[in-house]
């Protein structure tokens, strides 16, 4: 593999992200774009609600489970996945 570079984050375009906490008033996102940029993996991030709402952030938050879940998750099951995070806490 001489002469080929590692393809950071391969599957990231059109994955879907849930916040945590909203982000400009909303928690759905999908990934429409990536970059990267002396190394790092930029995300574009579009919400799924209101398409005018659209962020760039490090690929590499999308991995804290404290701000990011993969997938659109339910107000139901992201409060459960809230409380057993805070219940290891403790």
């Amino acid at each position: 593999m001489k002469g080929r570079r590692k393809i950071k984050f391969p599957y990231l375009l059109g994955s879907c992200w849930t916040a945590t906490s909203p982000l400009m008033g909303w928690r759905h996102f999908q990934v429409i774009a990536r970059e990267e940029r002396k190394g790092i993996v930029f995300a574009l991030l579009q919400s799924v609600c209101a398409a005018q709402i659209k962020v760039w952030i490090s690929a590499d938050n999308l991995k804290n489970r404290d701000l990011w879940e993969p997938g659109w998750l339910p107000m139901s099951e992201l409060k459960a996945a809230n409380c057993e995070a805070e219940s290891a806490g403790q």
